[in-house]
C-alpha cells in the first residue's frame, strides 16, 4: 500500500485482501482532507466490505484497487477503480439504494469519458463504468461496447450480489488486453475544462492547475499567466500604469486566463483576499457573467449543504459578484463620481461625490482590472447616446455630452489611482458582433490621445488583419512605451480538445482559403464536422452522440429569421434564460439539450457546448464565390446589405463574425444544417414561401460540400 495524493487508498488486490477492513477505513479517513461526514464514513465501510467479498470470490483477479480516485476536472472522485488484466473498471456505489437513476448512470459514464479523453495512461485501454446500487435486485445481462468506437463499454448496472459476475463476464469477453502502465495512478492528466468547470475550480481552490492542460507543451496559458503576473508586479514595484493586450484563437482560454489572474492577484496564495491588492474580472457579456455567477453560486450552495451547512442562493450570488462583474456596473460606479454635466469635454472627479482614499486617490478599489472581450467595448457614439438618455430605459444616471469611448473611460478610471494600476485586455480577433462595438483600435487610440505615459504590452498577433483592421502597427507607430511579448498570444484551442486546428479551419472556410479542405481532412477524424439539409437528421445526430452530462444545442445568428418552419425557436433574451439553457440538466425543457430553443452569437460568445448544430439561414449566402449578406424585413422578404455606407460595411463584418463565433462553440464536434428551402408552388404557379427559396441556400450548401465536409 502506498500513499498518493491522487487517491485516498491504493494497493494491489492481494495486499487489500490481506489488510484488515478497519485499517483500510482508517487510511481513508487519515488521507481525507477535512472531516468526513457520517454518511461518507458509513459508505466507505460498506464499500470496503463489499469489495473484499467480491475480490475474495475472484482469486483469479490480479491487479490494483484504488479508492476515491481524483477526477479534478469534474471536482469529484471515483469511488473505486479496479485495474485488472489490462481493463479499467470505474465503480460508483449508491449504498442503500434500490433504484437505478439516470443521473447516477451519467455520473459514472462521465468518469469513464474523462479518463478516456484526458488521462494519458487510460486512453488506449478498455474502460468499464459500473453503477452499483447496493440493494438493486437486477443486473446488466447484455454487455455492449459503445457505438462510438472509443473502447468504453456501455455502463453496467448491478446490485451488490452480482458485482463479481459482471466483472467476470467482462474479463471473459475481453482477453489479452495490454497491461495497464504500472504508474497509472500518477498518469499525466491533461483535461480541457469548460469555462464553467474552470471557474468553479478557481473560485473554490484559487487555482486551476489541476484541471488544465498545463502538461501539454504547446499550451501556453501558464506562460501567459506568469508574464501577466510579472507585469502586474513590476507596475506595483515601480509605481507605473500598465496595459496588456492578450490575443488568442477562439477557445484558447482567454477567459480562463483572465479569471485566474483575477483570483491569483486577489488571494496571492492566501485563503483570504490580500489587503488593497485586489483584481476584478469584468465582462460586457451579460450571458457569460450570468452563467458563471449562477454556476458558482449553485456549486457553493451544494458544497455547503454537503457539509451540513445552510446557505441561501442569494447570498452565494452576492459573494460571487464581488469577483465577477459586468463592465457596466463597474463603469456606473465611476460615473457616479464625476462632475456632471461634463464641461469643455474634460472628465473630472467631483470631490463632493467621492472620498479621496490614501494612495488610491479617487480611483477604484482594485489595482487590477481584467476586461474580457475588450474588442466589444462601446464606441464613443454609442456610449454617449446611452448616457445621454440615461441607459436603455432612461432610468439611470444621465450624463449629457459624454466625451469618451468606453475603452478611454475604463483606462481613465484606473488612471485616477495615484499609486499604480494594471489593465488586462483579453481580445478575440474578428469577434466584434454588434453595432456600436469599437474593436481594439479604439483602445490604442485612447492610449495615444489621452494616456501616452502608460506602458503598453502587446501580443504581436494584434497587428494581424482581424484586429483593428490591421492598423495596430500604424496606430502604435509614435508610442514610445510599447513592448511586444510573444507569450501574450494563446495559439492552441483548449475548447476543442480534439481539434486544435479548428479555428484555422473556420478562418479558412469564411475567407474562401484554398487550404480549408486540407485542414478539414486533418481534423475530421478526431473532430467530426458534418453537413446536412434536414434539421431532424441534425437533431438525431446530436442525440446519438451526446453521453453522460455532455451538453448539446442548436445555434443560429441573431439575423436568422426563417427557422420556425424547421421547428426551431430563438432563445428568449434575458440572462436568466441563458442560465437555464447552459446549466439546467436534460430533465428540464429549458435546457439546451432539448434542441428546441436556439441560442445566438450574443448568448453563446465566451461559452461552449460539447456538440452543436449550426443552423445556417439565408442571412449569409455564398454567391459566386463571395459572401452576400441579407437582413429580413420582418414579414415578406430579405434585403441585401450592400456595403455602400460605413454602417452597412460594419454590419457585414458583424454578420461574418457571428458565424465565426458560432462555428467555434463546440468542444467535440458539430453538424451544420443548411436547409433545402421550400421549392413548392401554389396552384397559381407562385412560390409557396418566397422567403425560403432553394436558391437562398443552395450556394452555401454547395460551397461547404466543395470543401469536403461530409453530408449525412
Amino acid at each position: 500500500m502506498s500513499n498518493n495524493p491522487r487517491c485516498l487508498y491504493n494497493d494491489n488486490i492481494e495486499g487489500f485482501l490481506a489488510e484488515d477492513s478497519t485499517s483500510v477505513f482508517g487510511i481513508l479517513c487519515d488521507h481525507y482532507h477535512g472531516d468526513a461526514l457520517t454518511t461518507t464514513r458509513e459508505a466507505w465501510k460498506s464499500e470496503i466490505r463489499i469489495m473484499k467479498d467480491v475480490l475474495a470470490d475472484m482469486p483469479e483477479a490480479k491487479g490494483q484497487i484504488i479508492f476515491e480516485y481524483d477526477i479534478p476536472r469534474l471536482g469529484k472522485r471515483v469511488d473505486v477503480v479496479l485495474l485488472i488484466n489490462g481493463i479499467i473498471f470505474c465503480l460508483e456505489f449508491k449504498v442503500g439504494e434500490s433504484r437505478i437513476l439516470e443521473a447516477d448512470i451519467d455520473q459514472v459514464l462521465d468518469y469513464a469519458l474523462d479518463l478516456k479523453n484526458f488521462h494519458k495512461f487510460s486512453e488506449d485501454h478498455l474502460i468499464v463504468p459500473v453503477l452499483i446500487a447496493t440493494d438493486y435486485s437486477k443486473y446488466t445481462t447484455e454487455i455492449q461496447m459503445s457505438v462510438y468506437d472509443d473502447r468504453i463499454v456501455n455502463p453496467l448496472v448491478t446490485g451488490r450480489e452480482h458485482i463479481a459476475g459482471e466483472i467476470r463476464s467482462i474479463l471473459k469477453m475481453y482477453l489479452n488486453e495490454p497491461p495497464v502502465d504500472c504508474n497509472w495512478i500518477i498518469s499525466p492528466y491533461a483535461p480541457t475544462p469548460t469555462i464553467v468547470e474552470a471557474a468553479r475550480a478557481l473560485y473554490e481552490n484559487h487555482s486551476v492547475e489541476d484541471i488544465t492542460r498545463h502538461e501539454a507543451d504547446k499550451v501556453s496559458t501558464d506562460r501567459t499567466i506568469r508574464l501577466i503576473m510579472e507585469i502586474i508586479n513590476d507596475s506595483k514595484v515601480n509605481r507605473r500604469k500598465s496595459i496588456c493586450f492578450v490575443t488568442g484563437v477562439p477557445g484558447a482560454g482567454k477567459t480562463l486566463v483572465g479569471l485566474e489572474v483575477a483570483i491569483r492577484q486577489t488571494y496571492q496564495g492566501r485563503s483570504e483576499p490580500a489587503a488593497d491588492e485586489g483584481a476584478v474580472y469584468l465582462s460586457g457579456n451579460g450571458p457569460l457573467v450570468a452563467v458563471l455567477t449562477e454556476a458558482l453560486a449553485r456549486d457553493n450552495v451544494k458544497k455547503c449543504r454537503d457539509k451540513g451547512e445552510k446557505k441561501k442562493i442569494t447570498d452565494a450570488r452576492r459573494e460571487v459578484g464581488k469577483s465577477i462583474q459586468m463592465i457596466h456596473r463597474y463603469r456606473d460606479n465611476m460615473l457616479a463620481k464625476i462632475r456632471n454635466p461634463v464641461e469643455n469635454g474634460v472628465l473630472e472627479i467631483d470631490p463632493e461625490k467621492a472620498v479621496r482614499a490614501g494612495a488610491s486617490g479617487y480611483g477604484e478599489v482594485e489595482h487590477v482590472a481584467i476586461f474580457d472581450e475588450a474588442q466589444r467595448s462601446w464606441t464613443h457614439k454609442r456610449l454617449a447616446a446611452y448616457l445621454k438618455r440615461g441607459g436603455t430605459y432612461g432610468n439611470k444616471l444621465k450624463v449629457p455630452n459624454f466625451p469618451m469611448s468606453e475603452a478611454a473611460f475604463l483606462i481613465w478610471s484606473l488612471d485616477q489611482r495615484e499609486d499604480w494600476a494594471a489593465i488586462i485586455c483579453l481580445v478575440g480577433g474578428g469577434q466584434e458582433i454588434n453595432t456600436g462595438e469599437a474593436g481594439i483600435g479604439e483602445w490604442i487610440r485612447a492610449l495615444n490621445e489621452h494616456f501616452p505615459c502608460w506602458d503598453v504590452y502587446i501580443s504581436p498577433k494584434l497587428t494581424e488583419p482581424e484586429y483593428a483592421e490591421g492598423q495596430v502597427n500604424l496606430l502604435l507607430k509614435e508610442n514610445k512605451h510599447v513592448t511586444y511579448e510573444e507569450d501574450l498570444h494563446l495559439s492552441v484551442s483548449l475548447r476543442s480538445f480534439r481539434a486544435e486546428k479548428l479555428s484555422a479551419f473556420v478562418h479558412g472556410l469564411l475567407s474562401f482559403d484554398e487550404h480549408a479542405a486540407d485542414i478539414y481532412n486533418e481534423i475530421k477524424d478526431r473532430y467530426p464536422i458534418l453537413l446536412t439539409r434536414d434539421m431532424d437528421t441534425a437533431k438525431k445526430w446530436l442525440h446519438d452522440r451526446v453521453r453522460g452530462t455532455e451538453r448539446t444545442g442548436v445555434l443560429v445568428t441573431k439575423e436568422a429569421a426563417r427557422y420556425k418552419p424547421l421547428g426551431i425557436h430563438i432563445l428568449k433574451s434575458g440572462d436568466e434564460n441563458s442560465v437555464h439553457w447552459f446549466l439546467d440538466d436534460k430533465s428540464n425543457t429549458l435546457s439546451s439539450n432539448y434542441l428546441e430553443d436556439a441560442a445566438t452569437e450574443i448568448q453563446v460568445q465566451g461559452l461552449e457546448l460539447d456538440y452543436t448544430c449550426l443552423l445556417w439561414d439565408a442571412d449569409m449566402r455564398c454567391e459566386n464565390g463571395e459572401w452576400h449578406f441579407y437582413r429580413f424585413n420582418g414579414s415578406t422578404k430579405w434585403n441585401e446589405v450592400r456595403g455602400e455606407t460605413e454602417n452597412q460595411r460594419d454590419q457585414m463584418k458583424y454578420m461574418l463574425n457571428a458565424y465565426r463565433v458560432l462555428l467555434t462553440r463546440a468542444r467535440i464536434g458539430m453538424i451544420i444544417c443548411v436547409p433545402e428551402g421550400n421549392s413548392n408552388r401554389n396552384a397559381s404557379g407562385f412560390w409557396e414561401d418566397s422567403t425560403r427559396l432553394p436558391a437562398y441556400y443552395d450556394g452555401t450548401y454547395s460551397y461547404l460540400k466543395s470543401i469536403g465536409i461530409r453530408e449525412i
